[in-house]
């Protein structure tokens, strides 16, 4: 039970005022007079007053109500080394048991972790306290305690945007005055275009003991190859160059020494993926002679925007002489120079299309081709008849090159064309629109011409009668080079006998040639798929060796894949981190960014109460460190409740804010001067003031 006194007057506060201080005034006039009764007077005056204001005795039935304090523990990827981690699940298993002791209080836990998307970098504990708080009236508020080793991320500006009143404590897992070195990515280009350069620029920063000016060495790799050293002082920006080799995912990691002593390795590594993209396809078209597929070809090229088509076509060999002037066959002589010697280097892609020797273009030209392709460059071989006779480009430099070798026969006959078994792996034709699968029969076109070749090395994806190679691909040093052994690709495109996928098939060899990654037969990719990792592999072998993933926090783990489709080979693992993954099957190398490819969380690493401390200060709370250094005891924290205005932290201990606060169950008033026995008081003694007066 809980009693107090309440007023309620029976006139206005200043009415009562004004007639009160009448009244003293005439009563302290009677006193000064030494008039009889004066004091009886002053008693009469203030009972009537003290009636007037009608005081009103409340009885209160309280329930007193708990207290609500909140825990919130640091789960972040950051929390993951030099046994922070253990340390937390220590402090929290002590938490519970101090506050199970403490009276009247009742404690919310909440775990925060690490975002694996941009919008959720970061540890976000105070989104996590807002979360908990939410149906908790700012009456009962006791206070906060994370356990967190300070790298967060979402702390408010100011105390007052909390919402709450209240201290905030911080139970640090980490050891002060640690020691890291880490590389952090000021600028980094997302896009580029397919030849260019493109400007990284990054910093090496130190922290903690031990940190210097010194030169440090920055290892730099571009799809995980070589590595070019760099020296660079930390604290300072440094630019780097980085050349965009091919379209899609360009990956540039940068690596940093190592510190003697250092926290973490985690941070030492930084990733930069920018996509590369082409700015325009520089395309050269040889047209052997005029056929009725040299139409589509050109058509089928200059429908892409991107295309810069340039179309070299002999009208008129040299044996058809007709005796026409040389100044009226054509405005201006067709720069064969300034295509085939300085400017060959430029195109991204040669394609002869029946074409044969016949003295237009110089064996000298035809071998600076062999060359293009050797350095890097992309040839597809459309070939016709003229393949297979004395004049067939087979009889040039281009020999040393050229996969296919003819045998001199033409078969003239009607076929479908079929995907072979390599082929059905390769990633050019498989899945090709309308190839039929086993002993189904496609349901493309019917071809009627092919040139008989014997495939001397490459991979054969399609046949023809008798099992003879259609197309092949094959590789050469640095460059590669397609050949397609028949000139009807054409009836494809113009709808005949159902027509087929000419388009699709062209795009791809053209990308396969060019060393589009989305085209590559042996590849390593992952991909991020909302809370999972997607990683393929595709081979051209029966089988996909097991990929080793390694997670930011540099923990690893075996992945067995299965066959998806005919050469490829897919398996999937939760992304429960944010950052690199890093894939290895032996063979090959890759990586995926998951979320941010340089979250926070791995580029801070280093325990801090630099974050905290403005909204720890302003709520009155405190810092205690788990870790005192080398030894292996933790200096767990004891808790006690504090009346608000108190001192909320101090050494060892840590405070939660007493509110007091309650529930009032039932009311009871009873009115003072509304009962017989105060009425009889008032009266009595205004009796005894006329009796005084009154003698």
């Amino acid at each position: 039970m809980n009693w107090s006194i309440e007023y309620a007057p029976l006139i206005p506060v200043n009415v009562l005022i004004i007639l009160a201080l009448i009244g003293l005034v005439l009563v302290g006039i009677g006193l000064f007079a030494r008039a009889r009764g004066a004091l009886i007077r002053l008693a009469a005056l203030g009972l009537i007053v003290l009636a007037l204001t009608n005081p009103t005795v409340r009885e209160e039935d309280r329930e007193p109500l708990n207290d609500i304090a909140v825990v919130i523990t640091d789960r972040s990827q950051s929390q993951q080394i030099d046994q922070r981690m253990e340390r937390a699940d220590a402090a929290e298993k002590h938490l519970r048991e101090e506050l199970a002791k403490l009276p009247n209080t009742e404690v919310r836990f909440a775990t925060v972790t690490s975002g694996i998307t941009s919008s959720e970098d970061g540890t976000r504990a105070f989104e996590a306290l807002k979360h908990a708080l939410a149906d908790v009236p700012p009456e009962r508020y006791a206070g906060t305690i994370m356990i967190t080793d300070g790298q967060i991320h979402d702390v408010p500006g100011q105390y007052a945007d909390i919402g709450y009143d209240g201290p905030v404590h911080g139970v640090m897992t980490g050891r002060r005055n640690e020691r890291d070195r880490r590389i952090v990515l000021e600028t980094a280009p997302r896009f580029g275009i397919v030849g260019e350069q493109q400007v990284i620029k990054f910093r090496v920063e130190e922290s903690g003991t031990g940190a210097s000016r010194a030169p440090v060495t920055v290892a730099i790799a571009i799809d995980g190859g070589d590595p070019r050293d760099i020296s660079v002082t930390p604290g300072e920006s440094t630019e780097v160059e980085i050349p965009i080799h091919h379209g899609g995912q360009n990956l540039t990691e940068l690596s940093v020494d190592l510190m003697d002593g250092e926290l973490s390795t985690q941070n030492n590594r930084a990733i930069v993926v920018t996509e590369g993209v082409r700015d325009r396809l520089r395309v050269l078209l040889i047209s052997g002679e005029p056929h009725p597929g040299e139409r589509t070809w050109r058509n089928l090229l200059k429908a892409d925007a991107s295309v810069d088509l340039v179309h070299f076509t002999i009208l008129r060999p040299p044996e058809k002489q007709d005796g026409t002037p040389i100044r009226e066959l054509s405005l201006i002589a067709f720069p064969t120079r300034e295509l085939f010697v300085e400017k060959l280097a430029q195109f991204d892609l040669i394609i002869f299309d029946r074409y044969q020797r016949r003295g237009v273009l110089p064996l000298a030209y035809l071998a600076n081709i062999a060359g293009y392709i050797e350095n890097g460059g992309a040839v597809l071989v459309a070939a016709g008849p003229d393949y297979a006779n004395s004049f067939s480009l087979y009889r040039t430099p281009l020999a040393a090159v050229l996969p296919a070798v003819p045998t001199g026969n033409i078969i003239q006959e009607p076929y479908r064309a079929r995907i072979t078994e390599t082929g059905q792996r390769h990633p050019v034709t498989r899945g090709l629109p309308g190839a039929g699968s086993g002993d189904k029969e496609p349901t493309w076109g019917r071809w009627f011409r092919m040139i008989e070749a014997d495939a001397q090395e490459g991979h054969e994806l399609m046949s023809g009668p008798a099992g003879k190679p259609l197309i092949v691909l094959a590789r050469r040093q640095e460059g590669r080079i397609a050949q397609m052994m028949s000139d009807h690709a054409w009836l494809w495109a113009r709808g005949y006998d159902g027509g087929g996928p000419q388009a699709e098939l062209l795009r791809r060899m053209a990308h396969w040639l060019m060393k589009e990654p989305e085209l590559e037969e042996e590849a390593l990719v992952g991909r991020q798929d909302g809370h999972r990792v997607i990683v393929e592999r595709r081979t051209m072998a029966d089988k996909a060796e097991p990929v080793t993933v390694t997670l930011p926090s540099g923990k690893t783990s075996k992945l067995e894949l299965r066959e998806l489709l005919p050469g490829v080979w897919q398996a999937a693992i939760e992304a429960d981190e944010a950052g690199i993954h890093r894939l290895d099957d032996g063979k090959l190398k890759a990586f995926v960014a998951v979320g941010n490819a340089d979250p926070r969380e791995s580029a801070e690493l280093h325990s801090t109460t630099e974050k905290m401390q403005p909204i720890v200060g302003k709520s009155g709370g405190g810092f205690t460190w788990l870790s005192s250094g080398l030894s292996t005891r933790l200096s767990l924290p004891r808790l006690s409740k504090v009346k608000s205005g108190r001192s909320m932290a101090g050494s060892g201990w840590l405070g939660l804010k007493a509110n007091e606060a309650y529930r009032v169950k039932s009311v009871n008033q009873l009115p003072l001067f509304g009962t017989l026995l105060s009425l009889a008081i008032l009266l009595g003694v205004i009796s005894l003031m006329w009796y005084r007066e009154g003698r």
